[in-house]
């Protein structure tokens, strides 16, 4: 078996079933679920995924860990539930395998949807990620959050094409999510001994303001670009306040 395509699920989403037609170019679909409640695994089933289960959540880089021991193929493509694979890159991908050095890593360029518009600036695009490598070779690290491919030495190279990351569709569960990445990085914080001020807190969101609105030129992607720029900020301060909080206790 050449290539496993992998993801981390719970409660997918709208995209999910558009995300697993994309996947037609993979030898295998392994999905490891920490405990869905929807139709999540239905679907997973309709295209024939290889379906496994975890009882807790011990964090995003150690959670694709565990994924990533239940695949079967020599190469791995990582996605998320709200991303789906072009034509291009499919195809991009699959020129990868077949021809790859032994210590190369391939990276995508994420195009992300952000409440009925793709941001093309705002540092949104292209927003490089590494997600194709060999099973054997390298790994995610045990980052709670923001969790990234272990990758030294490698050969870092771009795929042609881009995935579409539709990650904001629904206000309410986009400002949920980033109340939750926010507690899970200031956790992580924690753990290392790392303290915050709500000072900091303050500082922090309005420097992403400026950052998002003005360095990274998000006035470009118009009114969208200030409603990103906004909850970024907001996202920052929430990240500072949490490891505050848990700080004084």
């Amino acid at each position: 078996m050449k290539l496993s395509a992998v993801l981390i699920t719970k409660n997918a989403g709208p995209d999910f079933a558009k995300c697993l037609e994309s996947l037609g170019f993979a030898d295998e679909i392994v999905i490891l679920d920490s405990g869905s409640t929807d139709d999540t695994l239905s679907i997973a089933e309709q295209f024939g995924a290889r379906i496994f289960q975890s009882t807790d959540w011990p964090g995003f880089g150690p959670q694709r860990q565990r994924a990533q021991s239940h695949a079967r193929g020599e190469w791995l493509f990582w996605i998320d539930t709200d991303e789906v694979v072009t034509e291009e890159l499919a195809k991009s991908i699959q020129d990868a395998v077949g021809q790859a050095s032994e210590n190369s890593v391939f990276q995508v360029k994420r195009l992300s949807w952000f409440f009925g518009r793709f941001i093309r600036h705002s540092g949104w695009y292209p927003d490089k990620v590494v997600r194709l490598y060999r099973r054997d070779a390298y790994g995610y690290d045990d980052a709670l959050v923001h969790e990234k491919v272990d990758c030294p030495g490698a050969s870092v190279k771009t795929l042609n094409g881009d995935l579409l990351h539709y990650t904001a569709t629904n206000f309410a569960e986009y400002m949920a999510k980033s109340v939750r990445y926010a507690e899970d990085w200031a956790e992580g914080r924690a753990r290392r001994g790392k303290t915050a001020s709500l000072f900091s807190a303050c500082t922090h969101s309005a420097g992403a303001f400026v950052r998002k609105y003005i360095l990274q030129r998000g006035f470009l992607d118009g009114r969208h670009g200030f409603l990103l720029a906004v909850t970024t900020a907001i996202y920052a301060f929430n990240k500072y306040a949490a490891l505050w909080i848990k700080t004084r206790r």
